[in-house]
């Protein structure tokens, strides 16, 4: 008997102890914590007292009309005209001697930028001297001719062929003085002591060098592009446009670029020519021309910009009317008496301190133009008590 009171005594308590446990347990999952509590939904309405109405600084407007701009954001790069880009070639060919040129390199009008140098050179000198030394006697023969032939006393087939000999030369004069000029040798100056086996190449613009295409001793034959030179002083912007924005683009359009090396520094610019076709990927090519012309910009350099585009008559309000909360935009409007409701809204573009607003909003309807971030700020205070 003593024993089965012990076993019955020792049961209960262990009991008691897992009751007591559950009992705490359950408490403990049942008692709600200040953070589940806290709700992170704030009401939309709110109605101020006087004085919260007063301290607010609440002014009422309405939906207004204004023409809104917008910003197109487009990108491009810097191109050059092809009336501002030169290639340099020889035209009869020829070994290049020396060249200081390297790529940027700036060079001067009239400047010597190469020497070539080539055989050929020295026997065309040479052809010109002798055809001009020739030249005298036969001017002579023929003007002898031309006097006999007129008293008949020689032939008209030795007066023919006396002519068509004077007049070959003159051919063959003016040919080889055209060639000589091709490859810069002045003909007015040329006289036995001054023929040369080489000719300068001078470049034709004010600019820089663009290209360099060959070295010390290379031959250069007549179709190869030896240099390419570009002046800068009209360069301009090519952007790409896409289809559906070109018709708000027009000639004389101002515009803004900027490089995203130096996004501060904006260059002004107005569109000068849009092109009408388009390409792969429905992009057309819109050319602008810089106000002022800046050093730093050089052809092949990527450029953004923006192009201010005028919309249609908009629905706006004052940018106080709006305010921002958890990523969203909202408004308020008036339901009565210092009773007020916050409306979520869509907005687009923003100038001169207006915002449009592209969710519909009856004109009639009261809106809180200043004062609405005060209203918010009630909202937030009103959900946290």
């Amino acid at each position: 008997m003593k024993l089965i009171k012990k076993t019955t005594y020792k049961s209960s308590y262990i009991t008691c102890i897992i009751i007591s446990l559950l009992v705490i347990t359950s408490g403990c999952n049942t008692k709600p914590t200040k953070e589940e509590n806290k709700t992170e939904v704030i009401q939309t309405q709110v109605t101020l007292t006087d004085a919260q109405f007063k301290n607010a600084g609440i002014v009422l407007g309405k939906i207004e009309q204004k023409q809104v701009s917008s910003t197109l954001k487009v990108n491009g790069k810097i191109d050059v005209p092809p009336q501002n880009m030169v290639s340099i070639s020889v035209p009869l060919g020829g070994y290049l001697k020396s060249t200081n040129l390297l790529p940027g390199m700036h060079v001067n009008k009239g400047e010597i930028i190469a020497t070539i140098e080539d055989q050929q050179y020295i026997q065309l000198q040479q052809d010109l001297l002798i055809a001009k030394a020739q030249f005298s006697s036969i001017e002579s023969e023929y003007q002898r001719q031309l006097e006999l032939n007129k008293t008949k006393t020689t032939s008209d087939k030795i007066f023919e062929q006396t002519k068509a000999n004077y007049l070959t030369q003159k051919i063959t004069i003016k040919s080889l003085t055209e060639k000589l000029k091709l490859i810069g040798i002045n003909p007015d100056n040329l006289n036995e002591n001054s023929i040369s086996k080489s000719i300068n190449i001078y470049s034709p613009i004010n600019g820089f060098t663009s290209k360099v295409n060959a070295n010390i001793g290379k031959y250069i034959n007549p179709s190869e592009v030896l240099f390419e030179l570009v002046n800068p002083s009209d360069i301009h912007l090519n952007l790409n446009v896409y289809e559906k924005d070109i018709n708000k683009l027009f000639i004389g359009q101002k515009l803004v670029a900027f490089n995203n090396v130096h996004p501060e520094i904006q260059h002004k610019c107005q569109v000068l020519l849009i092109s009408k076709d388009l390409n792969q990927n429905g992009s057309t090519e819109v050319h602008c021309h810089f106000d002022d012309y800046d050093k730093s910009l050089i052809p092949g350099m990527y450029m953004n910009a923006e192009i201010e585009i005028k919309n249609n008559i908009a629905s706006v309000l004052p940018e106080n009317a709006v305010v921002r909360f958890e990523g969203k935009q909202f408004i308020f409007e008036v339901l009565g008496d210092k009773q007020f409701n916050m409306l979520e809204i869509e907005v687009g573009n923003i100038e001169n301190g207006w915002i449009e607003i592209i969710t519909v909003i009856s004109p009639s309807k009261q809106i809180v133009t200043e004062g609405a971030y005060n209203l918010l700020m009630t909202l937030k205070n009103k959900a946290e008590e």
